[in-house]
């Protein structure tokens, strides 16, 4: 069984308050885009427990990898034995604010209630997938929505517009546990436009670019140097970083864009030419 595990972008991410125990309350609307990592499920036949790989070296294998907490917590709803083959084929960039880690999981638990005769609920899936990651229930979800709570409360929004994207990231990711303790003490950079961007009936925003930003500065000057390109119609953070996505006004303005950011900002930088599914 091969799925797709779609990346995410926060169109808009407000953080209301921190919660006991250390989460925060928001409310976001994310949308999946065409970037995906691909997941092969199928039954070990030649043995038990999970057998997990994946093509990037980076990415762990053991229990801290989100696809194996969900395989070992689906066959613990299900009561039985794990006996699964399960192969990761990476294309979305870790710490990056894109959801890959989540997506898979969710990609997970939905891939193994299908091979194993849906023996869990749609609601059952849900609950398991909060337990694993905030964002995992939006995946689930397979549409925009708009997710409040720490994430796990989620509602499916329909007729968002197809928005064309370029993806831009540098060589380094944003640890998400970070940025949202940092962002009760944050302040705003001097320079830097945290304002509302409205695009159509959507409003941009993200209240993580404060913290982020003042701990990796290159970020904002990433963000406002897509808003003065004439392609772009907005520009924004997406989640705790560090992607930064530009709305195009066309999409085959992309390449043109990516390989001038290359040669002005950084030539190292991570580009992904996609749109909102």
């Amino acid at each position: 069984m091969q799925l797709f595990a779609p990346a995410k972008i926060n169109l808009s991410l407000k953080i209301l308050r921190r919660r006991e125990g250390g989460f925060h309350e928001i409310d976001t609307l994310m949308t999946p885009i065409s970037l995906h990592d691909e997941l092969t499920i199928e039954p070990n036949e030649s043995g038990t427990g999970i057998a997990f790989s994946c093509d990037d070296q980076t990415v762990p294998l053991g229990e801290e990898n989100l696809v194996v907490r969900a395989a070992r917590r689906f066959f613990s709803e299900i009561e039985a034995e794990p006996k699964v083959r399960i192969t990761l084929q990476k294309k979305i960039p870790q710490g990056a604010g894109l959801g890959g880690g989540s997506s898979d999981a969710a990609s997970t638990l939905r891939g193994l209630n299908e091979l194993h005769g849906a023996p869990l609920s749609f609601v059952r899936l849900t609950t398991i997938a909060a337990e694993i990651g905030s964002d995992v229930p939006f995946f689930l979800a397979s549409s925009a929505a708009r997710c409040r709570g720490r994430g796990e409360n989620v509602e499916p929004v329909a007729n968002l517009p197809k928005l064309a994207l370029l993806l831009l990231k540098p060589d380094f990711g944003v640890a998400t546990a970070s940025a949202y303790r940092d962002w009760v003490n944050s302040c705003e950079l001097a320079g830097v436009d945290y304002a509302p961007l409205k695009l159509g009936n959507l409003v941009l925003e993200n209240d993580l670019e404060r913290p982020v930003f003042e701990k990796h500065f290159f970020l904002a000057l990433m963000k406002s140097w897509l808003r003065q390109q004439p392609e772009v119609a907005a520009a924004l953070l997406s989640g705790s970083g560090s992607t930064i996505f530009a709305v195009l006004r066309e999409a085959n303005l992309a390449r043109s864009l990516a390989e001038r950011a290359k040669r002005e900002l950084d030539p190292e930088l991570w580009s992904c030419s996609c749109e909102t599914i």
